[in-house]
């Protein structure tokens, strides 16, 4: 029984050749949703503004860009082991103040998962 359930969901996959891109993210609609981040972030140089540059944020530790006034919630953060993998960065866009409790970035986070996979996608676009 358990084979043929691992097989069912093979050949589902195998017919919907979409689904593995659709979690991966669409750059290009990434950068429409990032229009919300604009306001205080910028991704394609290495400048501070209300936020820190998310220019090569993927790899980088929490709270650890140079130049930055970051909140102790996030410099602490960092120091316990958060590095921005797309897993840590999803659950932080989702619910900031959940994951960093005590962060000072006020924006709510995004709710919708093609959202945040689409602006993942965008921000990985621009590496240091």
């Amino acid at each position: 029984m358990r084979n043929s359930a691992v097989s069912l969901v093979f050949s589902v996959l195998a017919l919907c050749p979409g689904a593995a891109v659709a979690q991966e993210g669409d750059a290009s609609a990434g950068a429409v949703v990032f229009k919300k981040c604009a306001a205080c972030h910028v991704v394609d140089k290495d400048q501070n503004k209300v936020g820190p540059s998310l220019q090569g944020v993927l790899g980088r530790t929490a709270g650890t860009h140079p130049n930055f006034k970051y909140s102790s919630a996030m410099i602490d953060a960092g120091k316990a082991g958060l590095v921005w993998d797309e897993a840590a960065l999803r659950e932080y866009l989702r619910s900031p103040r959940a994951k960093v409790k005590g962060t000072k970035m006020a924006f709510p986070g995004l709710k919708d998962d093609s959202d945040l996979s689409n602006l993942i996608a965008y921000l990985k676009q621009y590496p240091k």
